[in-house]
């Protein structure tokens, strides 16, 4: 089996792992946990869509059902976030409900649109180092998109687990990921003048 069937289908699931949640804890009248219900819900919809249409082909790789089902479990602990928030009945300021909204929305986008450019890239320019659009200051704007995402998602419960589980997806397996693929296009006689001008997560600006 292909890893990314364990991951799109913890992903999809999520919207309903989350109304389970709300069932259990009667949380039917908690806005907070509609909105994270809406954030998260729907991104897991999204990327099942953006697997299906432009997927990530590391997520094409053959695994086992043991390491499939270490994917589902460590992929799930970020559904301690809205156990946390539902069964504390946790209701944030509208600030900061707005602020999760707009990280949300602005991680979608440099997520997506990101992820489209570099499939479109590959399929059109293959062999050409992609360091333009939305690529040009940042050398992994995907990751940026998903980190804004993510942390749209740990402050809705205003607790301090699940920040340290993105902490540690962060520490575990997307920073090594985001060196290891610059060990790889290192390759590129342009690539240098490119991380000069470049963050690895963050863009930079100044440069």
């Amino acid at each position: 089996m292909k890893q990314k069937y364990f991951i799109d289908s913890h992903k999809g699931a999520t919207a309903i792992a989350v109304i389970a949640m709300m069932a259990w804890h009667g949380a039917w009248d908690q806005t907070a946990a509609w909105v994270y219900l809406a954030l998260h819900g729907s991104y897991g919809v999204f990327w099942v869509l953006k697997s299906r249409i432009f997927g990530d082909k590391s997520w094409e790789a053959a695994t086992g059902l043991g390491y499939g089902l270490v994917i589902w479990g460590g992929l799930s602990l970020y559904w301690i976030g809205p156990w946390l928030l539902m069964s504390r009945g946790v209701e944030p300021h509208p600030g900061i409900l707005a602020l999760c909204i707009a990280l949300y929305c602005s991680g979608v986008f440099l997520h997506f649109a990101s992820d489209m450019q570099k499939h479109m890239h590959l399929a059109h320019r293959p062999g050409v180092l992609l360091s333009d659009g939305l690529w040009s200051r940042s050398r992994n704007p995907n990751y940026l998109g998903e980190l804004l995402i993510y942390a749209s998602f740990v402050i809705l419960p205003l607790h301090w687990a699940p920040p340290l589980v993105l902490l540690a997806f962060m520490s575990i397996i997307w920073i090594p990921n985001m060196r290891r693929k610059d060990r790889s296009l290192a390759r590129y006689p342009e690539f240098q003048t490119w991380k000069a001008r470049s963050g690895l997560l963050f863009p930079k600006i100044l440069k």
